[in-house]
């Protein structure tokens, strides 16, 4: 019984198995064996194939190529998954490539009640002929046994129509039901619904039969259930129509119009009241009440409990549903995530044991593959695919680092980035944006504080702790009961924890170094350099945020570090070998801050009290090496400190010197400014740390008893303590715009004559001021500005410029001057900006010395007027000490501080976007942003996402800074 009701079933259910998917030719009617439509090609196939010159390997290519069937998109339930051997001859007889058959090959569509397949006019299998007279001698003699008439029917399970015994010329009985009959059949054995839908005959009144049809299910013709309605308009129970779209493919039953299951929807209230308001009559014996579709299970379960009432009707048995509740049993998808572990519940516990039997308690993956099974049945081939690639780990979301990286390089606030990140996950329905818990955890590997560390010795001074974080720059304050609160906030990081951290972020970069070299991994544990730039810079127009604590001041300080290089030096060499050099040592990017306070750069006091426990931090490195795992291994480093990214208002003051306007002209060199006027070229480096603490020393004691006179000339200018050192040299963007003030001057005076005139008016001076304004606005489109700035003075430095300056001088001569004085600055420049002068512009490096000794007799001849005992700071240094200091460093553009002004903007940015608006928190998240900014590994993501971060940045329009917005370095005096 359980064989035949298979065939029936699978008749049924998928006529199409049995035929041919090219031709539509019944399988078992073709000689030969059976090939699959999906599968690879056997050996002998393969083989034929291959020598006449097809490469293919599987059915599906040469199908697609012979037949121009692609059966990749074949839905099990429409499509036929076999195909003949004579489609298969075809095949192979064509090489592969081509047909020399006219094989028409049918349009296959889903099965339906009048599927010409099923149809007794049309079908295939129908029996004919011989097959069927078999049939009637068997029905014959159950006729006898019943003593039944010839024109009599009979029932054997189902009824069938049968000819008189006698009569041969009559009409051939026909062995198949009719349709409705049949539909009946195949769609109760689809749904298996007849235990738990009611049928119409329960209805108690009479009602029009339309008015019944429309609360009737349109797939098993029963009371509707939990009923949903479809895009088309027409109803059906859920779980009915859900098993016939399963079986038969996403269409309705009804007009066979597209029906996923993802479209149904709820029918209107109105109807759903008409429906749970129909008057229905209780099957139970004894009982006859009329009772609403909507209360009658409700019913039914009182009869159950009654006294006495151990047994009910066939019918009332069947219809209580195992749904105790009075409402109609919802889909599991619709219930709450408790009532959906309830009703799994049983489910949940065997795949439990399986899982702990057959995979070693792998729950997760069992129930993960049934889900990719169950959706690759059903053709859900895409959605298969996003499962798979989970499985695999390789999901269709961004991973926490690359969100993480595109929050911070985008400037998005956390409510930005969660309603960025809920609108996605809504609107896509697929979590491509990671939330912000995992975010949170993605910083802390990034961030100062995460990895483990040690020092050899102990730093002096210093906790031994590593994990520390963002601490208050205030926490190493000496205070006695004299002193008043400090009226600053500041946050920094613990100098040694941030070295940590960057070495951690070079980590990739360092052991890449050391491949690229050919060293030993195992061999290079000893002898890490690191140099670090050390840079810091004033701020102003920093407005105050409301909220409690100290009323700061407007104006900030920010002290930043650069890793300049990296080096080793193996036992057995005698050189050092680098293995890591900062591509862009003058970017932002690399530019990571290390303190930020709200403080006036010219508050000594309040300056040297914040920055004194980093200096402390400092001075206890130098003494010690650090041991880090790095590669998997332990390895040792020294750092080695530079402070060049200082302008000349910060120089002096940490060193201790007299302000810029002193007699005392050079921070490098013990020269006067009427000496430095007079010999404008020889000049060598004299200054250090080392000799201003010792003249220091001098001047606070006066061991000698000298005037004020005397003693200001025996130490040089040195009116303070130097508290932080710094390397002696020059920097070249503060050289540029102090230059570049200079030349502004000049163009002054030039159109003005002044070397006629040497004592102007004021208001002659304004008329040539604007005379120079108006023209370079004219024809350079530079807009005046109040003080000189980076981009102003990159612009004003050119030849055209000068040109452009020309037209307004009246004499010829003096337009050859200028010319040739802009032509010899240009010749110098390249030389305190390049990173690497040596390699980039090593003509220049040679003819510096000329260039700089003809620059000076032309300020000194033509220009007396202007030099005549006096001369600019940074002019001074140009022309005195730059060959000196590329010889001792090799470079002066490679130590500038232009990534640290650069990154006053991005501070001023993260102030407005993602701090939070408090006095003190607004510091710890500017600090926070900006050292994730900062991270190479997040910069990595960057540029393969640079499309999409651009994408995001104007999707979101965060409020923007200009690019031309005038935040670079400025020089006073303009």
């Amino acid at each position: 019984m359980m064989t035949l009701f298979f065939c029936f079933f699978f008749f049924f259910f998928f006529p199409c198995r049995c035929l041919c998917r090219i031709c539509g030719m019944v399988l078992r009617k073709v000689k030969g064996p059976v090939h699959d439509v999906h599968g690879d090609l056997d050996d002998a196939s393969k083989c034929v194939l291959r020598k006449m010159g097809c490469k293919f390997t599987s059915w599906p290519d040469i199908l697609l190529k012979v037949f121009k069937v692609d059966v990749t998109e074949d839905a099990e339930s429409i499509h036929p998954l076999s195909f003949c051997h004579r489609c298969w001859l075809a095949a192979i007889r064509g090489g592969g490539v081509c047909s020399f058959t006219r094989t028409k090959v049918p349009e296959w569509k889903p099965h339906a009640s009048h599927c010409y397949l099923c149809s007794p006019k049309k079908s295939s299998f129908q029996r004919t002929g011989r097959k069927r007279r078999k049939v009637v001698p068997k029905v014959q003699r159950l006729a006898k046994r019943a003593k039944w008439d010839h024109g009599d029917t009979i029932a054997v399970g189902e009824k069938r129509a049968l000819r008189p015994f006698g009569d041969r010329h009559s009409p051939v009985v026909r062995a198949w039901k009719k349709n409705g009959i049949q539909r009946e059949q195949w769609v109760k054995n689809i749904t298996h619904c007849q235990n738990d839908h009611l049928n119409t005959k329960l209805i108690a009144e009479k009602l029009p039969a339309d008015f019944i049809i429309s609360f009737t299910c349109l797939v098993c013709d029963h009371l509707l259930c939990d009923p949903v309605q479809s895009p088309c308009g027409h109803l059906f129970c859920r779980s009915c129509i859900i098993k016939f779209t399963h079986v038969l493919g996403p269409h309705c039953p009804s007009c066979n119009l597209s029906c996923a299951p993802d479209d149904l929807t709820p029918p209107a209230k109105t109807f759903l009241s008409t429906l749970y308001s129909l008057p229905l009559l209780c099957p139970c014996e004894g009982c006859g009440e009329h009772v609403q579709l909507g209360l009658f299970k409700a019913h039914c379960l009182n009869h159950e409990f009654e006294p006495g009432t151990n047994k009910h009707s066939s019918h009332f048995q069947s219809y209580l549903l195992t749904n105790k509740g009075g409402r109609p049993r919802q889909h599991l998808l619709s219930l709450t995530r408790r009532a959906q572990k309830h009703r799994l519940k049983d489910l949940k516990n065997q795949v439990k044991v399986f899982a702990d039997k057959e995979e070693g308690g792998d729950l997760k993956s069992v129930c993960l593959t049934l889900f990719l099974l169950a959706l690759r049945s059903g053709n859900e081939h895409r959605q298969a695919d996003e499962l798979e690639a989970m499985m695999q780990g390789r999901g269709f979301g961004l991973s926490p680092a690359v969100c993480l990286a595109i929050r911070v390089n985008t400037f998005l606030s956390c409510s930005q980035y969660h309603k960025m990140y809920r609108t996605v996950k809504a609107t896509s329905g697929r979590q491509i944006f990671q939330p912000l818990h995992t975010l949170r955890a993605a910083e802390k590997e990034l961030l100062p504080g995460f990895h483990q560390f040690e020092w050899q010795p102990a730093l002096k001074n210093v906790s031994e702790s590593y994990n520390v974080g963002i601490i208050n720059g205030l926490s190493g304050w000496t205070s006695s009961l004299d002193d008043s609160p400090a009226d600053t906030i500041t946050r920094r990081f613990r100098y040694d924890v941030a070295l940590v951290a960057a070495l951690k972020d070079l980590e990739e970069d360092i052991m890449e170094g050391l491949r690229d070299t050919g060293m030993e991994d195992s061999a290079c544990t000893l002898g890490f350099r690191v140099m670090i730039k050390e840079c810091c810079d004033g701020m102003g127009d920093v407005s105050e945020k409301h909220g409690g604590g100290p009323a700061v001041p407007e104006k900030a300080v920010r002290f930043s570090f650069t890793v300049m290089s990296v080096s080793i030096q193996a036992e057995d060499e005698q050189e050092e070998v680098t293995i890591f050099t900062e591509p862009k040592p003058n970017s932002e990017l690399s530019c990571k801050p290390l303190c930020l306070m709200f403080v006036d750069e010219s508050d000594h006091e309040t300056l040297t009290a914040v920055l004194g426990p980093i200096v402390a931090e400092r001075n206890a490195m130098k003494e010690s090496r650090l041991i880090l795992s790095m590669g998997g291994m332990p390895r040792s480093f020294r750092f080695h400190f530079r402070g060049t990214g200082y302008d000349e208002k910060m120089v002096r003051e940490m060193e201790g010197l007299e302000a810029s306007g002193s007699t005392y002209i050079c921070t490098l060199c013990d020269s006067t400014r009427a000496e430095a006027a007079q010999n404008m070229v020889l000049h060598s480096i004299t200054r250090s740390h080392d000799e201003n603490l010792e003249r220091y020393e001098i001047w606070r004691t006066n061991p000698f008893s000298e005037s004020v006179d005397e003693l200001r000339d025996r130490v040089k200018g040195v009116s303070a303590k130097p508290f932080l050192e710094t390397q002696p040299t020059l920097d070249a963007l503060h050289c540029d715009i102090g230059n570049a003030t200079e030349f502004y001057k000049i163009f002054q005076d030039e159109i003005g004559e002044v070397y006629k005139n040497p004592n102007p008016s004021r208001e002659e001076r304004r008329s040539w001021r604007a005379a120079l304004d108006k023209q370079l606005r004219k024809k350079m489109k530079l807009k005046p500005v109040m003080r000189m700035n980076g981009n102003y003075a990159r612009r004003l430095m050119t030849m055209e410029a000068t040109e452009v300056v020309c037209e307004l001088v009246p004499s010829e001569e003096r337009r050859e001057v200028l010319r040739e004085l802009m032509r010899l600055y240009l010749q110098m420049k390249p030389v305190w900006r390049a990173t690497c002068p040596a390699k980039e512009c090593p003509d220049q490096l040679c003819r510096y010395s000329f260039n700089s000794q003809r620059f000076a007799d032309l300020l000194s001849a033509t220009f007396k007027y202007r030099y005549n005992g006096k001369i600019t700071n940074y002019l001074h240094k140009t022309l005195a000490h730059v060959p000196e200091i590329i010889e001792r460093d090799g470079s002066i553009g490679a130590w500038a501080s232009e990534g640290n002004e650069s990154a006053n903007k991005l501070f001023r940015r993260f102030r407005k976007m993602n701090a939070r608006q408090s006095k003190a928190f607004e510091l710890e998240d500017v600090l926070k942003h900006h050292w994730l900014y900062t991270s190479k590994y997040l910069q990595k993501f960057m540029e393969a996402h640079k499309d999409s971060a651009k994408a995001f940045q104007a999707t979101i329009d965060p409020e923007e800074v200009q690019d031309d917005e005038d935040l670079t370095p400025e020089i006073t005096g303009f």
